[in-house]
């Protein structure tokens, strides 16, 4: 028998076993359905986490040792897609991934972004609304409330940093305040050392600048005997060290916020990575989608058990839909609820399949936004 004989040979008997899997795997999901609308009936829960431990344990138990984790996944994941089949059917229907979609903000848009004129976010803002009227706040939670409260059409806040990371309060706040993301772009972060006209660099005593501003620049700052004050953003820092006067004092910021301020670069790029970039996002109240929009953002969070977030994300590599990115924030002492943004679009079916699969494997699931990175 030559080799491509026997290949065809082995397939053929793979498809003689699949043929087998689906009918059981069909009547399995039958009975399943049966056991939920007894369930409800009986006004019992349908999750029973002890019973389905112990469907695992038995399905374990009779796989061969070198097989055991594949058939723990394998049972954990027909275990879900059993949950997510009974809840359909128990409310008559699938739930929705997002609420409709309105139609974006076009006259008189206004929008709201953390800091003073001269911020990164307020250069992110002038990116994505060119025309749009800016309102300044103190703090991230101000421009969610700005939103929530509907005196903006949008808020532009930082999300992540390619060279720190996450920006965690972004990703609380989301949560928190229930808002939607509806757009994404990214702002090439060129920090530089901002002084008064005059200012030498052997002068300087004090610098000011976010805490993510001097991480970003810690290769430039260490070895100098500089007490670093921290504020709000980089641009109140530029304001800060221009009001001062003192000769001693300097910022690290943009050249936008040096020429707002009538500073001097002092030292122009500063950063420890040429490529330092952040990402900024827009919320709004209600989301806004299309059939052009390419990312989705979700979070969840899952039973406190080994194998759950994998469960959870099991469903993604099948259908082969990308995962950009996924963020843990701490939900409770001994529970994370996860960030993910995935390359996908909500009003395309596959991908709605999928995520109906992901929310059946977690205890709590929420779509956070579906919309293009600009």
């Amino acid at each position: 028998m030559s080799v491509k004989e026997e290949l065809s040979e082995l397939r053929r008997r793979i498809d003689e076993i699949d043929g087998r899997i689906v009918p059981l795997f069909q009547e399995r999901m039958d009975v399943a359905l049966e056991a939920g609308a007894l369930k409800i009936r009986e006004n019992m829960p349908i999750q029973d986490p002890s019973r389905e431990q112990v469907v695992v344990d038995r399905a374990v138990s009779m796989a061969r040792e070198d097989l055991s984790s594949e058939v723990s996944l394998l049972m954990r994941s027909i275990i879900a897609l059993s949950r997510e089949y009974e809840r359909n059917k128990a409310i008559g229907g699938e739930f929705p991934m997002l609420p409709p979609a309105r139609e974006p903000a076009r006259h008189n848009v206004a929008c709201a972004f953390q800091g003073v004129p001269g911020a990164w976010s307020e250069q992110a803002l002038i990116k994505l609304f060119p025309d749009a009227s800016r309102q300044p706040v103190e703090f991230f939670e101000d421009v969610f409330l700005a939103v929530k409260e509907k005196r903006v059409d949008y808020g532009v806040v930082a999300i992540e940093n390619s060279q720190t990371g996450a920006i965690g309060e972004t990703y609380d706040l989301l949560r928190k305040y229930g808002c939607f993301i509806v757009g994404r772009t990214w702002i090439d972060i060129q920090q530089c050392l901002l002084a008064p006209p005059g200012t030498a660099l052997s002068d300087i005593r004090e610098v000011f600048s976010h805490p993510e501003g001097f991480r970003q620049c810690s290769r430039f700052l260490h070895g100098r005997a500089w007490d670093l004050s921290a504020c709000r953003n980089t641009a109140v820092a530029a304001e800060t060290a221009a009001k001062l006067e003192n000769g001693r004092t300097a910022a690290i910021g943009s050249r936008r916020a040096a020429a707002l301020n009538g500073l001097e670069v002092l030292a122009p790029d500063i950063m420890d990575s040429a490529g330092n970039r952040t990402s900024f996002v827009v919320i709004a109240r209600e989301p806004e989608y299309s059939e052009k929009s390419d990312l989705i953002s979700i979070t969840f969070s899952t039973m406190h058990r080994a194998g759950a977030l994998c469960e959870a994300l099991m469903p993604f590599m099948a259908q082969g839909i990308n995962l950009l990115r996924i963020e843990s924030r701490p939900a409770t002492p001994d529970k994370y609820r996860f960030f993910v943004e995935i390359s996908a679009c909500i009003l395309d079916a596959s991908a709605v399949s999928t995520l109906r699969q992901v929310a059946a494997a977690c205890e709590y699931f929420e779509v956070i936004g579906c919309y293009n990175n600009t």
